[in-house]
């Protein structure tokens, strides 16, 4: 990072450039542990956090002189401000991105399969219910899956709750003893 930072301030670069002064990459590395600091702190993936770095090292490179950056963290200035907007900046962007990022079509809804297999198994059990319950029993069946109570069932159909309650248990087993009976056979 350090490298890349100071490879773009200097300039192109040649074969016979003297390094750069060790404290400049001294300031470097203290700019760039700070960002991962904030980083970390703003629970952003880990695996964003270098380009993070390299966006606040880019915004410095545009808004504060070189020369500028030893004392950065140290002294309180327009430098350390423009230092903090940056991170806040680049942190926000970031937050955002991976917001709006989650809404993307890239991951298949995983409901649509879930509804088609919620559908395909109630067709199944109709279809069953057709070939082995009676009117009565199938109309409880319906309207049981519907999310009426068994006192509402009861109600519509005029009789107890004990009754609906008995003919529902009854209606059940025979569903499941002639679906297992196509699963086996």
């Amino acid at each position: 990072m350090a490298a890349m930072v100071l490879g773009t301030a200097a300039g192109p670069s040649d074969a016979r450039a003297t390094p750069a002064p060790t404290s400049q990459s001294v300031a470097i590395n203290e700019i760039s542990r700070y960002c991962q600091a904030c980083w970390r702190n703003a629970r952003l993936p880990a695996d964003r956090w270098g380009d993070c770095t390299q966006q606040v090292f880019t915004r410095l490179l545009e808004n504060v002189q070189m020369d500028k950056w030893n004392g950065l963290l140290k002294s309180e200035g327009e430098e350390k401000s423009e230092f903090l907007r940056a991170i806040d900046a680049v942190k926000k962007r970031t937050q955002r991105d991976r917001r709006h990022g989650e809404l993307t079509n890239e991951v298949s809804d995983r409901r649509n399969g879930f509804e088609a297999n919620l559908r395909d198994r109630r067709e199944s059990v109709k279809l069953a219910a057709a070939e082995v319950l009676s009117d009565r029993q199938q109309r409880i069946v319906e309207m049981s899956a519907e999310g009426y109570p068994v006192p509402e069932i009861a109600d519509h159909l005029g009789t107890t709750p004990e009754r609906i309650s008995d003919e529902k248990y009854k209606a059940i087993r025979k569903l499941r003893l002639h679906l297992r009976s196509d699963v086996d056979g």
